[in-house]
């Protein structure tokens, strides 16, 4: 594992880690074998690696819900894990599987756009295909990569295998159009909810850096087109700040611009679902 931190120049100034670290996400539950599949898979390769879950109940077939789940937890993360997603749908076409290595991480996944709203807010460096059969299991399934392919190759990351060594770099990996929102020529952030998580906050795709490149200033109130609504709301720093049962706008833990009600269920009161479009600028 030292060696391959080295590789990617990710142990500068970092404390190495001695046992190989790699995360777990999909859309399997826990119902099923496959997940312990997947794990029986990697610890073969390489036994020593730890293997965190970070949950396998995203909807099924539901990339942006495993996008967003990924993003915002894999960047607490060690320099060096390894994070291994999979939700698939496309399992057995020609959708590619990828490794992505960015500046702390690397991700394996399909392309399909489920890696790469995590991979981006850290900096894509490089991006392969996983194409050589010696870092997959000899008998690959059409039905189940995640066992068969991605597995294998994070254990095979885990050993110290540079990424490179998995097949050739690629340039047109899936950008899904929800990874980045759109800064319009009046200042203007256009963007959409990515999320709704279990209190009813309305978690859009504009992170906290968007809107200091649109100048938009905490301290300020914001104006949110939502679904026909145009809603003026203060900016503030945690939901207690308004009364219960208020609308509000803030900066969640997780980076992303949030649409809230202190107490109370935003996307229930507004009448929103995830994927509606948002627009957000500085009040007058």
């Amino acid at each position: 594992m030292v060696e391959l931190l080295s590789l990617m120049g990710l142990n500068e100034g970092q404390p190495n880690l001695t046992v190989p670290l790699i995360t777990l996400l999909s859309d399997f539950g826990l119902k099923d074998p496959y997940v312990a599949e997947m794990k029986a898979a990697a610890f073969r390769i390489s036994p020593d690696a730890r293997i965190v879950d970070i949950t396998h109940s995203i909807d099924k077939f539901n990339v942006r819900m495993g996008a967003f789940i990924l993003a915002s937890a894999a960047r607490h993360f060690p320099k060096g894990t390894i994070h291994m997603a999979v939700v698939d749908p496309g399992v057995g076409t020609k959708r590619r599987a990828l490794i992505v290595q960015t500046k702390r991480y690397l991700y394996v996944g399909p392309d399909n756009g489920l890696l790469m709203l995590a991979a981006e807010r850290d900096r894509v460096s490089h991006v392969y295909a996983i194409v050589n059969p010696e870092f997959m299991l000899p008998k690959v399934s059409s039905t189940f990569h995640g066992r068969d392919v991605f597995a294998p190759a994070a254990a095979h990351l885990a050993n110290g295998t540079p990424p490179r060594n998995f097949g050739p770099e690629v340039k047109d990996y899936d950008r899904p159009h929800f990874s980045k929102p759109v800064l319009q020529t009046d200042g203007k952030l256009a963007g959409e909810v990515l999320h709704i998580d279990d209190f009813g906050n309305l978690i859009t795709n504009i992170a906290s850096v968007d809107l200091a490149k649109a100048g938009m200033k905490a301290t300020k109130r914001l104006t949110v087109r939502l679904k026909g609504l145009l809603l003026h709301l203060s900016f503030c720093g945690a939901y207690g700040e308004k009364r219960p049962k208020s609308t509000l706008a803030l900066i969640g833990s997780h980076d992303f611009l949030e649409i809230a009600v202190n107490q109370g269920n935003a996307s229930r009161k507004l009448k929103v679902k995830v994927g509606d479009a948002v627009v957000v600028s500085q009040a007058r």
